[in-house]
């Protein structure tokens, strides 16, 4: 059922796909069948007739995945049969529409140009007002109606840039608002792994303090080892539901008011043999460093009053230059310690990480004597805004905003509004360029102007004409007097024939100017 889902929407857009080209090639081969049924009837013509319908079919089919080539097709096919130059716009269309690059349409578009002037003017001997007429077929059946195509295509690219950039707008919302919901998770993880935690390390603490008192009876005494059970069991939930909200660089609350001093005196009244030694300088440290302070006096206590109950522990702070030196000792536990849960070493990371945003370094490992140290190094002084924001961003892995998206649309803009600027001035770019091809060509040798024509005399001789040109123009269409000859008088852009002189045996008979 999943494959008929799937497979459904795709043979569909086949159908579909089939019955517009199966339309597309009844449109442009109506012309081309229209004049093959009707008479006269060549040698040959059904053969012929089916040759054209199926180049027509076979650029038809071509048009979706080499579109130029089809174009191709339906030039070549012109050459046989003028009735494919009603295909030659369509198929232009398409090439622009589907057409990804513009250089090799345009590569072709010089070609037929180049080898149809040389064709035309050179092989055949065209007249250069033919040529003239062919050259506008070819801009304004096969160039403009690419522009055109061109035109939509980069319309297209522009509505789904602009679709993609609004999809990076809402991306871009919802991820801020994911990292709001994290940064409050990892707060809030923070403070009961930090606070919780190490109250109830306290707790665990003092009932294990109770658990090996002698003056205690057994009764009480069984009492207080499944009190602290009860508490390690509850620390250990703790960092099973803090493995799934935590996130590495989460800050915590400090308690507000609470000093490195006061967790000492705190860890003192559990029954932990804890000594400080602070010195006086720094007393006043800058926020980041005096919370970092706390985080790796508090971590480190917790971590001793669970895994080395009733060893020993030295805090000291030292200021040394521009750096703080904050270090947290203890000794060996007892040599038959109360049983711990295992450690994750999830508070070492946050701390790590803690330490780390406040410019500073953590080492922190087991002793030669089987104690653990935990020693951080801190700035004295602030650090720049500039570089919290930067290991910020560096320590979450930066979040992808719109910005290429943004790029993506400028770009489609740009292009639209470039498509759309050729799409007008290239025709009548094209036009003027063939105009100024054209006229020194037609009008090179066939200029007679106003004053030799008024000085012509009608018996004159041929050959005694003075200021006659040297070659003549075309003839209006649908004229054709025997023994005239068509000059014109320059006129731009077309150099159509003005004057007309007729001889008769070799001698002017009339002549005439002609509107």
């Amino acid at each position: 059922m999943r494959i008929l889902d799937f497979s459904l929407p795709g043979s569909l857009d086949r159908r579909r796909r089939l019955l517009v080209d199966a339309l597309l090639w009844a449109v442009v081969a109506a012309p081309v069948g229209y004049a093959g049924v009707s008479p006269p009837y060549p040698r040959y013509a059904v053969p012929l007739l089916v040759g054209k319908l199926l180049l027509l079919g076979a650029a038809v089919v071509e048009s979706r995945r080499r579109p130029l080539v089809a174009l191709v097709l339906v030039v070549l096919g012109s050459v046989a049969d003028g009735n494919f130059v009603f295909a030659v716009p369509v198929f232009s269309y398409l090439t622009g529409r589907r057409s990804v690059s513009a250089r090799p349409v345009a590569g072709v578009f010089v070609l037929i140009a180049a080898g149809g002037t040389a064709l035309n003017l050179g092989l055949l001997g065209t007249g250069e007002a033919t040529w003239f007429l062919l050259a506008s077929v070819l801009l304004f059946a096969a160039v403009f109606p690419w522009l055109v195509g061109r035109y939509r295509l980069q319309q297209q690219e522009l509505a789904a840039a602009g679709h993609r950039h609004v999809e990076a707008l809402i991306r871009e919302e919802r991820g801020a608002a994911e990292r709001i919901r994290l940064r409050e998770r990892a707060r809030i993880a923070g403070e009961m792994h930090d606070s919780l935690g190490h109250d109830l390390s306290l707790i665990a603490l003092r009932a294990a303090a109770l658990e090996v008192a002698a003056d205690l009876d057994a009764r009480h005494r069984a009492a207080a080892g499944e009190l602290r059970a009860s508490v390690s069991a509850a620390t250990e939930r703790l960092h099973e539901i803090i493995g799934v909200l935590r996130e590495e660089g989460g800050a915590s609350v400090r308690p507000s008011g609470e000093t490195v001093a006061d967790l000492v005196d705190n860890a003192r009244e559990a029954g932990l043999a804890v000594r400080l030694e602070a010195a006086s300088a720094v007393a006043e440290l800058p926020a980041m460093t005096g919370h970092a302070a706390h985080r790796v006096v508090r971590e480190a206590l917790t971590n001793a009053a669970r895994y080395a109950p009733g060893a020993p522990v030295e805090v000291r702070l030292i200021r040394d230059g521009e750096r703080v030196e904050v270090s947290v000792v203890n000794g060996a536990p007892p040599s038959e310690p109360l049983p711990a849960p295992p450690s994750r070493g999830s508070g070492l990371l946050a701390l790590a990480e803690r330490v780390r945003l406040a410019g500073g370094t953590l080492d922190a490992g087991p002793r030669t004597d089987g104690g653990f140290a935990v020693v951080a190094a801190l700035p004295a002084t602030a650090p720049p805004v500039e570089a919290i924001e930067s290991d910020l961003a560096g320590s979450s892995g930066g979040w992808p905003g719109p910005v290429d998206a943004e790029r993506r649309l400028h770009d489609a803009r740009r292009r639209v509004r470039r498509s759309l600027l050729v799409a007008l001035l290239a025709p009548a770019g094209f036009a003027l360029v063939l105009s100024l091809v054209y006229y020194p060509v037609a009008t090179a040798g066939t200029v007679l102007d106003r004053a030799t024509f008024d000085q012509m005399r009608v018996g004159t001789a041929r050959s005694d004409l003075e200021g006659l040109p040297r070659r003549q123009v075309e003839s209006p269409v649908g004229v054709d007097r025997a023994g005239c000859e068509y000059y014109t008088d320059g006129n731009f852009p077309l150099a159509e024939p003005t004057w007309r002189l007729c001889f008769t045996d070799g001698r002017l008979a009339s002549k005439e100017w002609i509107a």
